[in-house]
């Protein structure tokens, strides 16, 4: 899909403050000279700022160029989506918040998806039987999984913050499923839900979830510890 003019100038903006053309607490050029800088008009300029304000990125100020915020601080979910747009290969770390962010998430989702709609979670499994052993399918199947497990929970919050990640989720899993072992042990993993739904153990669900998830990161973590040190 081709990017509207604002949006490009978003991203270039963005990899600008990233590579620290635009420091934190400074001000950007003024918009006539961003408007010349990319060739294009003030009010394309105005509402690339807008967006970028939006996301946390800027702070506008009246009459004056808008400042470069502490993304960290002011940034929401579209600021880790905007930063990992910027790079051809996601950053190993990003990749390790996400995990740290499943386990506080996912235990809870899956629990309450498990009590209001357990019939219907368990036909999520209907086809683990044809996953192939490659980290695209593995990805796929995860991603797949992970929305409509939200959906089936009651609280629209998790759905909201799934769909959030929609353009990065997968990129993301098939770096962590490129690791054979990883598959190993996630597909053990789904295996062991599929058992303790037919059980209609939710609590054991949960702590199943839960350890797993524990599991993602210690695994993750002693992958990346690897490639540092080799």
């Amino acid at each position: 899909m081709k990017l509207r003019s604002s949006e490009l100038i978003c991203k270039k903006v963005i990899s600008a403050i990233l590579e620290g053309e635009y420091k934190i607490n400074e001000p950007l050029l003024p918009e006539r000279e961003l408007a010349v800088k990319f060739q294009v008009g003030r009010p394309t300029i105005r509402e690339a700022l807008q967006r970028l304000e939006r996301d946390g990125w800027i702070a506008a100020r009246k009459g004056m160029p808008a400042v470069v915020n502490d993304y960290w601080s002011h940034g929401n979910l579209m600021t880790i989506v905007d930063i990992l747009q910027c790079y051809d290969e996601i950053p190993n770390v990003f990749i390790e918040y996400m995990l740290g962010l499943r386990i506080a998430i996912t235990p809870i989702y899956m629990k309450e998806a498990a009590v209001h709609n357990r019939l219907k979670v368990l036909a999520l499994f209907t086809k683990l039987d044809e996953l192939h052993d490659d980290a695209k399918s593995y990805a796929v199947f995860d991603w797949d999984l992970q929305q409509n497990l939200a959906q089936l929970s009651p609280n629209p919050i998790y759905r909201l913050l799934i769909n959030s990640f929609a353009e990065i989720y997968i990129p993301m899993a098939e770096k962590y499923f490129s690791e054979p072992q990883h598959r190993i042990v996630s597909k053990q993993y789904f295996d062991d839900l599929v058992s303790s739904l037919l059980k209609g153990n939710v609590e054991g669900t949960e702590q199943i979830t839960k350890t797993m998830m524990e599991k993602s990161l210690s695994l993750w973590r002693k992958k990346s510890e690897g490639e540092k040190e080799s």
